[in-house]
């Protein structure tokens, strides 16, 4: 691919990103979601607040915020990139991508603009309110907002490409149960809404694997103030192996999903689409 031609398709593959974006949230099924969600989370948020954080006066409500937005990251990086894959392959997508001149490249650039867009209105439409709800959010006013989003940039890096690797060896829609429920159980060991201070040993250090509890970690450093460190491993925030840990996730990621793109992209067919097609009108 020439450098002239990357960049057309660069720019082909943002302006697809921005529209997908713009449907996403204009979508009155997709926004339906999106809002039924947010009231589930503020309004366990919101029983929550007249708890506190161990040996500390701070709400255990505002302590939470953090952990469901490193949580979201966690879950949009992997779960709704893969099973964007999976509905692209199904729908014919992937493959008029394939026979496109550089078709591959621009929807990759496509979905790495809608999904990172995605993430930022999520955190801006989680965060705003909670700021307003509960005291004590942001403590440093712009330095938090800047610590906030090298997390957040570490955290994108560090999923979205293994969610696209996870999407490539994914053959059926349905095999997404397959990854939802594994995020569910990191989600219930790795302090999201308790500290992990409070798990046996063992379950810390398994949580400690994988990058939903160091971006929960990370979200806490940037949001809440000191005093809400004394329930973290070690009483510290721990910056550089936060981003020591998501850094290797990137690296993971950055290696293994061009490999199974690429694989995945020289098995899509006329054929395969038809053959999926028949399979969900059997199931049907």
């Amino acid at each position: 691919m020439t450098a002239s031609a990357q960049r057309t398709a660069a720019r082909v593959g943002l302006r697809r990103g921005f529209i997908e974006f713009r449907q996403q949230w204009t979508n009155r099924d997709d926004l339906i979601g999106q809002l039924v969600w947010l009231a589930m989370i503020f309004g366990t948020l919101f029983f929550m607040r007249g708890a506190h954080l161990p040996g500390t006066s701070f709400s255990l409500g505002a302590a939470t915020v953090p952990g469901v937005i490193g949580a979201g990251i966690v879950f949009n990086g992997l779960t709704s990139v893969a099973g964007s894959l999976v509905i692209d392959r199904e729908d014919g997508t992937l493959l008029r991508a394939k026979a496109t001149p550089n078709g591959m490249f621009g929807y990759l650039v496509g979905k790495v603009t809608t999904f990172s867009l995605v993430q930022v209105a999520s955190i801006l439409v989680m965060l705003v309110p909670a700021l307003f709800l509960f005291d004590g959010l942001a403590p440093d006013g712009f330095f938090s907002i800047l610590n906030l989003l090298w997390v957040l940039a570490a955290g994108l890096v560090a999923t979205l490409p293994i969610g696209a690797a996870i999407g490539s060896l994914i053959q059926d829609s349905r095999m997404l149960a397959l990854v939802m429920l594994p995020m569910f159980g990191l989600g219930a060991i790795s302090g999201i809404f308790y500290p992990i201070t409070s798990l046996p040993g063992w379950l810390q250090d398994v949580a400690q694997v994988f990058p939903m509890y160091w971006l929960g970690l990370g979200m806490r450093s940037a949001l809440l103030p000191d005093q809400a460190v004394v329930v973290e491993i070690g009483q510290s925030w721990r910056p550089l192996p936060t981003l020591g840990v998501l850094l290797a996730w990137a690296v993971i990621g950055l290696v293994l999903a061009p490999i199974l793109l690429k694989r995945m992209a020289r098995r899509e067919s006329g054929s395969s689409v038809a053959a999926r097609r028949e399979r969900a009108l059997q199931r049907v």
